[in-house]
């Protein structure tokens, strides 16, 4: 049984897809680009601003399914440009202590909105 997420914490979708799925004891979270919950605004200039915006709501999604950035156990950074690798790992770390998740980042030729950075991410909850 799959079980949609929605939060106000988190920016919400700009297209017909959830925040995030509950399903067989995990949580998939959609791409998060770095907007801002209440106004819907772009967060940021710089590639390191905006991936603090978008790990903020991924945090804010995951707690808000009674669970913690701990439990994530993958995410998958897509960046307009791979030079931003670096400053996209200082802001990352700040997030994710101790064990870290699995992870991919790859280079993309263009975000939705022109963003900078989206991230997603699976968390697992436990069994159902």
């Amino acid at each position: 049984m799959k079980h949609p997420i929605k939060t106000e914490r988190a920016p919400k979708a700009v297209g017909p897809y959830s925040q995030g799925v509950k399903a067989g004891g995990f949580l998939f979270i959609s791409g998060q680009i770095p907007l801002d919950p209440e106004t819907g605004e772009i967060v940021g200039e710089t590639t390191a601003e905006q991936a603090d915006r978008v790990l903020k709501s991924i945090r804010c999604i995951v707690e808000d399914s009674s669970a913690s950035l701990n439990d994530v156990v993958k995410t998958t950074i897509f960046l307009v440009d791979m030079n931003d690798f670096a400053a996209v790992n200082e802001v990352y770390a700040n997030y994710f202590t101790g064990e870290t998740p699995a992870r991919a980042t790859v280079q993309v030729s263009r975000l939705p909105k022109d963003v900078r950075v989206e991230i997603e991410a699976i968390a697992y909850l436990g069994s159902d």
